[in-house]
């Protein structure tokens, strides 16, 4: 029996019979579209329309139309910040203390967004829009992220009907690891034939909305638009960071002056700002040698030349909507989810992987990769110079409290509903007043429950009233922060902050302090020090004591205790894991991902892998199973008749091992065998070294030795294959016919590990945490 409501009558026959239809659910009418677009890791100091030195015409010509805040905040991490912008609360209600590599079993901390927190596309969807996430989501638990699940915290579990994109922190620009939808799917271009993932990401979004808009074109949209940009890698066409050549010659300081001084004209930040001071962390620019200067001007160049190819692509999704006619009804908020980031240390890199493995990168090497900087064969980014002067005016930068990790840039166009245009507004603004923002633009109420699951109250507050009232009172009064042990307090135009070194555990009198003599608390009054540039907390001690206990209250309030300063204990914590620990590993063909968390560990171990095959007459080649990327890993394959493994050492010398025989036709397995022979000296960045063995069947046919083995990862976006290397080839040999799938038939590889694993724990805590 049908328990399905129904209002129309039913008799013996249709002539007896009254026929009904449910109303479809319709958004309200004249509802705008909405478009939320999330750069990554820019700076207040780095758009044009906010004083920087990087041309952004697109997102220019959004804050001509609209609005600009100046007193915007993040949580200083992009997890984080994501899921305060899609659910309206803070990041520890949120359980996004930080990315969820480093989730702890605590409710603020645990890495999970309750479905008790709603996001936006959840609400939307159910009230006639169309939803789509596009690019970057890094909001799922680190351990559902593999084709095994759970799927309830990918983007189509919360709500959003279409997405394309990537599900971690950072992917290959050029070669990205790409979901569409629940599945798994490969760039549908090669970056020989000119593919970029941030023009194939706005070309999907509007492929997306055009798909929709043709067949029900009163139906509002909303999108967010993610593109991943400008996280390393820093890679573009270079014809985009050539266009830049010579600009930033001037080095970090003075590009620091000339930014505050256009912020001034623009009147983004006050008449009276002063810079922030020194960063004690940072060389000035005429202490550098000459080679230094000109690898970090080109390092610069490239990032310029990557955010304005970003601002591009933004404006080919604006100029799509300007042709459907439905711009002028489009909410577009444009924000960065933190500050600059400082993830390139103090001299940059041109492949973060050797970063992550403790290799040393010199001088010397990077002078030589400077010509290629930006292409695919890198993976680079800025040094943390750089990184200070694209938070200008403020200190400091991303996973820190003060305002360069906090303050970002904030843009919001709509012109039917907003009538000013081109002003700034000064109200304070946090990542958790979007989502109230877009419900109440759109006439939507908050509801009670969301898929069955009673809602919990939004944090946020709704700054709409902001929109054509620029001297309005500020209605969000009370800000806590907290990242990685770092805290602050805004409350009536005053900022209390309590710093520590990055990477430094803090101690148990760090944590309980209170008092002014205890806590190490700096206060700035905001109405008088914008930047953040004159720390008065010795002038009033009452205040900062204020501020401190109305930090605890808050904390205790949103989830943020138990207070987290570990750093390296923080990455060892026990959390879910995709499947038991095990000793083998079975692959299948046409694996064509498996994250990095979820495929197995050979570091610095005796392992095997068995592929049981059928070899056709005539003989068969390709790749039977690859872990890694050009920037470091190995692969097991078939070249010429003959069995072949590489280990591929962080993008530095490849040592390969070839069969003495021709692979036998017909049915049989082929194996590799490693034996470490030597310890491996993490400090150097070098893995065990070990004999390599190959046979078929249990015939030995190879030998030879790896003298030096990748130590800890093989990188932010390497993922493990079986039956190719997918789209980003482990060895140069094969990389020209890339994904160079095995022609024969493969039943099973299996990965045999032994004896215990090898963890560097503080190397792997660098590792994932540069994925935020």
């Amino acid at each position: 029996m049908s328990n399905r409501e129904f209002h129309g009558q039913i008799g013996r026959t249709y002539d007896e019979s009254e026929p009904w239809w449910p109303e479809e659910t319709r958004a309200p009418e004249d509802a705008p579209n909405v478009l939320m677009v999330v750069l990554d890791d820019v700076g207040f100091g780095q758009l044009g329309c906010y004083g920087g030195l990087v041309d952004t015409p697109n997102i220019d010509r959004l804050a001509e139309n609209g609005l600009r805040y100046n007193n915007f905040h993040t949580t200083a991490l992009c997890s984080p910040t994501r899921s305060c912008l899609l659910t309206g609360r803070n990041h520890h209600s949120n359980g996004m203390a930080g990315i969820t590599e480093i989730s702890t079993g605590f409710p603020g901390y645990n890495g999970h967004i309750p479905h008790e927190n709603g996001f936006l596309s959840e609400i939307l969807v159910e009230e006639g829009f169309n939803t789509y996430a596009m690019g970057k989501w890094h909001l799922a638990p680190a351990e559902s992220t593999s084709a095994a699940g759970p799927y309830d915290g990918w983007p189509l579990g919360r709500g959003f009907e279409r997405f394309y994109g990537f599900l971690g922190g950072d992917t290959d620009q050029y070669t990205p690891t790409l979901v569409h939808d629940n599945h798994q799917t490969e760039p549908p271009t090669t970056p020989e034939e000119g593919y970029h993932l941030t023009e194939d990401l706005a070309a999907r979004t509007i492929e997306f909305i055009g798909d929709a808009k043709q067949v029900d074109p009163d139906k509002p949209f909303f999108t967010y638009f993610a593109p991943g940009a400008c996280h390393a890698p820093h890679q573009v066409p270079q014809e985009w960071a050539d266009k830049y050549a010579g600009e930033f010659d001037m080095g970090w300081d003075e590009a620091r002056e000339k930014i505050l001084e256009q912020q001034k004209k623009m009147g983004v930040v006050p008449e009276d700002t002063d810079l922030s001071p020194q960063n004690p962390d940072v060389k000035r620019w005429d202490s550098l040698s000459e080679d230094e200067q000109q690898l970090y001007a080109r390092m610069m160049e490239v990032f310029a030349g990557f955010l304005e190819h970003t601002d591009a692509q933004i404006g080919k999704v604006l100029d799509y909507l300007e042709e459907l006619g439905e711009l002028d009804n489009t909410l577009v908020m444009l924000v960065s989810d933190n500050g600059a980031s400082a993830e390139g240390g103090h001299s940059g890199s041109v492949n973060e992987n050797r970063f992550f493995n403790n290799v040393p990168e010199s001088l010397e090497e990077n002078l030589e990769a400077m010509d290629e900087l930006g292409g695919p064969k890198y993976f680079n980014h800025y040094p943390w110079g750089w990184t200070w002067a694209g938070d200008t005016p403020f200190q400091r930068w991303k996973r820190e409290t003060h305002r360069g990790g906090t303050s970002d840039p904030l843009v919001v166009s709509w012109p039917e509903g907003i009538d000013a245009r081109g002003e700034i507004r000064e109200q304070f603004v946090h990542a958790i007043d979007l989502m109230p923002t877009i419900l109440e633009t759109v006439g939507i109420d908050a509801p009670d429950e969301v898929k069955g699951y009673s809602q919990s109250p939004i944090e946020g507050t709704s700054f709409a009233y902001s929109f054509d009232e620029p001297d309005a009172p500020e209605q969000h009064t009370t800000q806590y922060f907290e990242m990685l042990g770092t805290r602050a307090i805004y409350h009536d135009g005053w900022r209390a902050v309590r710093p520590w070194p990055f990477g430094k555990p803090m101690t148990t009198e760090d944590l309980s302090a209170t008092t002014l003599e205890e806590s190490g608390w700096e206060l700035y009054h905001l109405e008088e020090d914008f930047s953040e540039a004159h720390d008065v907390a010795s002038e009033h001690p009452e205040k900062v004591l204020e501020l401190a206990q109305l930090w605890w209250t808050e904390a205790g309030r949103y989830d943020v205790l138990p207070l987290d300063g570990r750093g390296v204990q923080r990455f060892a914590e026990t959390r879910p894991q995709p499947g038991k620990p095990r000793e083998k590993y079975v692959y299948y063909p046409d694996t064509q991902h498996v994250p990095e968390n979820a495929a197995v560990k050979i570091f610095n171990r005796d392992h095997s892998i068995t592929a049981d095959i059928t070899v056709p007459e005539g003989g068969a080649e390709g790749v039977l199973l690859a872990h890694g990327a050009r920037s470091g890993g190995y692969s097991l394959y078939v070249e010429d008749n003959h069995l072949r493994y590489v280990h591929n050492y962080v993008g530095i010398e490849e040592f390969e091992i070839v069969a003495d025989d021709p692979i036998p036709e017909g049915e049989g397995s082929v194996r590799m065998e490693f034996e470490v022979t030597g310890e491996p000296d993490m400090s150097e960045g070098k893995g065990a070294p070990g004999t390599v063995r190959l046979y078929y069947g249990d015939e030995q046919v190879g030998e030879g030795e790896v003298p030096m083995t990748i130590p800890i990862t093989m990188g932010l976006t390497a993922g493990l294959s079986c039956g190719r290397d997918a789209v980003n080839a482990v060895s140069d040999t094969y990389r020209d016919r890339t994904p160079f799938a095995f022609t024969g038939d493969i039943t099973r590889v299996t990965v045999d590990v032994s004896g215990e694993p090898f963890v560097h724990e503080e190397a792997e805590m660098d590792q994932i945490m540069a994925r935020e």
